[in-house]
């Protein structure tokens, strides 16, 4: 193996393991903010001696071996080992078989995962909303703070503010690293409810670098929104938003080509779809109505998702239907990306030119001006009323805009047909 392919391994190994390693020290630590430090001590060792040794056969657990080590040394440093050990044990016992650690075992009470305790002490309501989701990204998904400012589209230093000091407003009111009791429980789903689809986000479609999806970002997303459902059985949006998250999952090996090229929604082979996440995604959508909260925003997104997924092919989709959802959502939480989405469904329902009339009044939009979907819906809206150099023009932008290199090579491609057609 190469010094590239090791250091790619170290990157792919750090997006999987990081929100583990930080949860399980932040529960012996008591700091997210050092938790974190330690565990990217552990990852600058394996950048070190990875290269000279080798790729670990568990680097997972050699990474979490390492970081506890270091987490010992911390807490005899600052002569607290002796309450620490007698407090977290078996977390600590260094002489124990590390080489396979349980790290899915399932909740059995309202204290259980690692990661959800993470994420409930990054979304503590001490902190302000946008600062708990930033946060909790971060420590979560392992995503920079470039990732994450995109994904908010904020600039990326507002990120870093933000990131700074919620861990140290957590350290300052000693936050506990637990899981809500049922009292408060609800008062936080919202805010962990927008971080677990952010991140579901990312891993669907990567903000930057050579890979159109980050699988696993999805999975650990599923996984937590799963884990959710099961605490809080009677809250419609949990479900809404599990519905909404398999849905969208079942659609994983259709969106990538052979070569690793994206394919759109309306180009995919359908038979590719994952037929037991759909029905998995359509029976919470069914909870969620059943609970009540058919109109809740997460279901609104699963409804739209659950009329893709009941089409066998792209020509039976009921746009009609999507615009009116799209238009019930624009009421529930305005916002110019769900505007955008509307112009796509009305395009579809009742011609491109419908559309486009939506997708310009938002060119004015600061919040946009670098999103690069603006650019890439519009190119597309304009080749199909005929506008081709327009629309070049558009695709070309949009390629400039975006970070994924995937996807700039669709958008330059598109740029290329209007060219030629």
């Amino acid at each position: 193996m190469t010094a590239t392919d090791i250091h790619r391994t170290i990157t792919a190994v750090w997006h999987i393991e990081s929100a583990k390693l930080i949860g399980a020290l932040a529960r012996i630590v008591r700091d997210v903010g050092v938790a974190e430090e330690l565990a990217q001590d552990a990852l600058v060792v394996a950048i070190e001696q990875w290269p000279r040794s080798g790729v670990p056969d568990n680097p997972g657990a050699w990474l979490m071996a390492t970081a506890k080590h270091r987490a010992i040394d911390l807490l005899r440093r600052k002569k607290l080992i002796e309450r620490k050990h007698e407090e977290f044990g078996h977390e600590i016992e260094m002489q124990a078989d590390l080489a396979a650690p349980d790290f899915d075992t399932a909740l059995d009470d309202d204290v259980g995962d690692d990661l959800l305790r993470l994420i409930f002490a990054a979304c503590h309501p001490v902190l302000p909303p946008e600062a708990r989701v930033a946060l909790t990204l971060r420590l979560l998904g392992g995503l920079t703070t470039d990732e994450i400012a995109r994904a908010f589209l904020v600039p990326e230093a507002t990120v870093a503010q933000r990131i700074v000091r919620a861990k140290r407003t957590l350290a300052d009111a000693q936050v506990p690293f637990e899981v809500p009791r049922k009292d408060d429980l609800a008062a936080r789903l919202a805010s962990v409810l927008e971080v677990i689809y952010l991140v579901f986000n990312e891993g669907y479609s990567a903000t930057a670098g050579d890979d159109w999806m980050r699988p696993a970002l999805c999975e650990e997303a599923l996984r937590l929104g799963r884990i959710l459902a099961g605490l809080a059985p009677q809250e419609p949006e949990v479900h809404g938003l599990v519905a909404l998250m398999e849905i969208q999952a079942s659609r994983s090996r259709a969106r990538v080509g052979k070569s690793g090229e994206p394919v759109l929604l309306l180009d995919q082979d359908r038979a590719r779809w994952d037929q037991l996440l759909i029905h998995r995604g359509l029976a919470a959508l069914e909870r969620t109505e059943k609970l009540g909260g058919a109109q809740g925003a997460y279901a609104l997104q699963a409804a739209i998702a659950a009329c893709h997924a009941r089409a066998h092919v792209a020509a039976e989709t009921d746009w009609t239907r999507i615009a009116m959802l799209y238009t019930a959502l624009a009421q529930l939480m305005p916002s110019p990306v769900v505007e955008l989405n509307r112009a796509v469904a009305v395009a579809m329902a009742f011609g491109p030119a419908a559309g486009h009339e939506l997708v310009d009044a938002l060119i004015g939009e600061p919040s946009l001006k670098t999103y690069h979907l603006l650019p890439s819906v519009r190119g597309d809206l304009l080749a199909k009323l005929g506008r081709m150099d327009e629309a070049r023009a558009e695709f070309e932008r949009a390629a400039a805009l975006t970070r994924n290199v995937r996807e700039r090579g669709l958008l330059l491609a598109r740029a290329a047909a209007c060219t030629s057609a």
